[in-house]
């Protein structure tokens, strides 16, 4: 049995001269938006159904695979409940098709539970979850790649994609995170995601993704999506129902619309950006890509700002289930992500993704404490009360930090922020913050 000998914080702290003195103070800093918000999430996701025209096609008693996916998207499970409901209605018999590639270890049981832990139930739904990792071969890219699809859903009369549209951890393009990547990697299942990415590396995911989602739509009996995206305080601000002959159109406005609503930081430059916690409920690759500025994937180009110098992150979501992936495009973790980690479910999604380097684990710290001193020492600041330094709880919440003197400084001239009076860094007996955040 592999065990990590994790230096003691008297050890680490001896790296340079610094004493916590030395740092600036802290203080809350909170972003306030009145984004657009749907009211009545059920009547609406019922309502869009109308608008995809293949259902009044259907004969009664017809299955309907309705995908679902492992995000922790706040108002998908009540999308999910309102769209079975509607379409019991109209006579047909609705069930759920686990659609996240690897995730979940890769097995039917574990997808099973990644659904049960963001409240997504056959007995909420009302309907049957089918899980099952077993896929057919629908067609071949131009290269010879095979596009497998689930066969749980091939063998349905029809499948509704549901997901997210939003803006993509790895990449940038017309079409990012949504109705097109839960066809080609939701539906993939574990080899379709794993054969995806595999292809992307020669080609770019922009490309790939776009070409294997029209052999499906082709070759599978996706009649269209219910696509949902999300305002800045993740609640759903528009959800349309999309045909499937739409999707390649829609899809791009929708994602244009996603970005003007997304929630970033509210400080373009820190020194130290502290993540509390990382998890595949937060974002794909645990942390959002696009908040913390850095993608370290394959060739794409990295995003010019956010420009932050160094990441620390503090530990995982409970719904991670161990899948500490995202902790490689850290420099430091604290030794409680480490404990967390089941590294079957991060290389598992690691080697499907595509990308080892998010799945490398950094320079592994006692404490907090410990952590400051130590990044100082890479930020190239040489005084520490000159440090920029944010803190916030995870990349769903980055309206919401804490901030060191010389960010609060700045923030405090705008309109838009409210700062809290200035305290000195304090820790508890393990060297652990003892600020936090109210509600997490």
């Amino acid at each position: 049995m592999v065990s990590l000998d994790i230096p003691s914080p008297e050890r680490l702290e001896g790296v340079n001269d610094l004493s916590i003195g030395q740092f600036p103070r802290f203080a809350r800093a909170q972003r306030h938006w009145d984004p657009p918000r749907i009211a009545n999430v059920s009547a609406t996701t019922r309502a869009v159904i109308d608008d995809i025209p293949a259902f009044d096609d259907l004969k009664e008693g017809a299955e309907i695979a309705i995908t679902a996916g492992s995000r922790g998207i706040h108002d998908m499970p009540e999308v999910l409940e309102a769209t079975v409901t509607e379409l019991q209605d109209r006579g047909f018999v609705p069930f759920v098709v686990p659609a996240m590639g690897s995730h979940g270890g890769a097995t039917a049981q574990g997808q099973r539970e990644v659904l049960a832990s963001y409240d997504i139930t056959e007995e909420r739904l009302g309907c049957e979850i089918r899980t099952s990792m077993d896929t057919e071969i629908v067609a071949e890219d131009d290269e010879g790649w095979p596009v497998p699809v689930s066969s749980v859903a091939l063998n349905a009369d029809a499948v509704l994609l549901a997901n997210r549209v939003k803006l993509h951890t790895d990449f940038c393009g017309d079409i990012e995170s949504g109705l097109t990547k839960m066809a080609v990697v939701g539906l993939g299942k574990q080899r379709g995601a794993e054969v995806m990415h595999n292809a992307a590396l020669n080609r770019g995911l922009s490309t790939v993704i776009p070409e294997r989602a029209t052999l499906i739509f082709e070759n599978a009996p996706v009649v269209g999506g219910i696509a949902l995206v999300e305002n800045a305080n993740d609640r759903a601000a528009i959800i349309k129902g999309v045909p499937v002959e739409d999707i390649p159109e829609r899809e791009p406005e929708l994602l244009d619309r996603s970005r003007e609503l997304f929630p970033g930081l509210p400080v373009d430059h820190l020194d130290l950006l502290i993540i509390d916690e990382i998890g595949k409920d937060v974002s794909g690759t645990g942390m959002d890509t696009n908040v913390v500025g850095r993608y370290m994937f394959d060739d794409e180009p990295e995003p010019e700002n956010p420009d932050i110098k160094r990441i620390a992150v503090r530990g995982l979501t409970e719904a991670s289930h161990g899948n500490g992936i995202g902790m490689g495009l850290a420099e430091f973790v604290h030794e409680d992500l480490v404990a967390d980690l089941n590294l079957a479910d991060v290389y598992m999604n690691i080697v499907t993704s595509g990308e080892p380097a998010r799945a490398r684990i950094p320079i592994v710290a006692p404490c907090d404490r410990t952590l400051l001193i130590l990044a100082a020492s890479v930020t190239g600041v040489r005084n520490p009360a000159n440090l920029r330094v944010g803190y916030i709880a995870n990349t769903l919440r980055p309206d919401d930090l804490y901030v060191s003197e010389p960010v609060a400084d700045e923030l405090e001239l705008r309109e838009d922020v409210t700062v809290s009076e200035r305290e000195q860094l304090s820790f508890d007996e393990t060297g652990d913050f003892e600020f936090h955040f109210d509600d997490h």
